[in-house]
């Protein structure tokens, strides 16, 4: 992506008007006009300085390498969602990015999300394994969160349990009931499911402040009856930004698909745009890593024949 329109893109997102962006941009001592600022956007110039562009993406409230990437990458595009996404349509809200957004508002409804947006996911990595005798499934979750504010102490996770994905952290497939089987680096709270959905809080250790972090890990198993069939993919679904995220998918012995890909959408009902084909190496898993995501669904697909 050419750093024009990634630039374009982030303003958009932000409801800044080149004026106020202006403004900002020399409180924090980069005086620039508001006629550089429209050439950046129309691709008619491009900044000189990576530092000034690192701080236009804290100015601006994007991952970092959002802007920096195209620059340095001399308009290399990440391969993850973007707000809006190519279609330029406007992202999916949270609830949008399943299958039934009722069921979803109701369940996180019930949970404590206060301190949602003061956290800043730096990472999410996924280990979702495949049993080689049938279709249970095991799913491994870690991620590192930073408070972007004071008093932040739990964060809210949400997973399909009838064959999909999740949330804030969420994750996608994960076929039939799940449980939630153990965690670590924090503890529990409240869990909630119905409608093939579940969502859960997981209390930090401690009560974070502004710039701590805190890591998180759990893992969910499948604990329904047998819902016919081996699933044929595994995503993640993104409401807010994450600056890096890697999933694995472990197929069981003597199990392998045929075809293995993997896929990024801007919505559940997005055409899926494939970022090719996934080498399956003599471990038997694949993996796909991405980064950053601003919004979506990246996600990995598979043919067993």
């Amino acid at each position: 992506m050419e750093f024009a329109e990634a630039f374009r893109q982030a303003v958009q997102a932000s409801g800044l008007t080149l004026e106020r962006l202006r403004h900002r941009l020399g409180r924090r001592g980069l005086p620039v006009s508001v006629a550089t600022l429209s050439h950046w956007q129309r691709g008619r110039s491009r900044p000189r300085s990576r530092a000034a562009v690192a701080i236009l993406e804290e100015v601006l409230e994007v991952p970092p390498g959002t802007l920096t990437g195209p620059l340095d990458g001399a308009g290399s595009a990440p391969v993850a969602p973007r707000a809006g996404g190519p279609s330029g349509a406007p992202p999916a809200t949270a609830g949008e990015l399943w299958p039934d957004p009722r069921t979803y508002a109701d369940l996180v409804g019930q949970l404590d999300r206060s301190g949602d947006h003061r956290l800043e996911r730096l990472s999410v990595h996924d280990v979702y394994r495949l049993d080689a005798d049938g279709p249970r499934w095991t799913l491994s979750v870690r991620a590192v969160l930073r408070a972007a504010g004071d008093d932040v102490d739990r964060v809210v996770c949400v997973h399909r349990t009838d064959a999909g994905a999740g949330d804030a952290l969420q994750a996608g497939p994960v076929d039939g009931a799940a449980e939630l089987a153990g965690v670590r680096y924090c503890r529990p709270g409240r869990v909630r499911a119905g409608g093939g959905l579940m969502a859960f809080e997981l209390v930090f250790d401690r009560v974070l402040t502004a710039g701590e972090t805190a890591v998180i890990e759990y893992d969910l198993r499948e604990s329904g009856p047998d819902p016919g069939g081996p699933p044929d993919g595994y995503d993640r679904r993104f409401s807010r930004p994450v600056h890096d995220y890697v999933a694995i998918v472990q197929f069981g012995a003597g199990r392998l698909p045929a075809r293995c890909y993997g896929f990024t959408a801007d919505g559940p009902r997005a055409p899926r745009r494939r970022l090719g084909e996934l080498w399956i190496g003599t471990s038997g898993s694949a993996n796909i890593a991405v980064g950053p995501v601003r919004h979506g669904i990246v996600g990995v697909e598979w043919e067993w024949e």
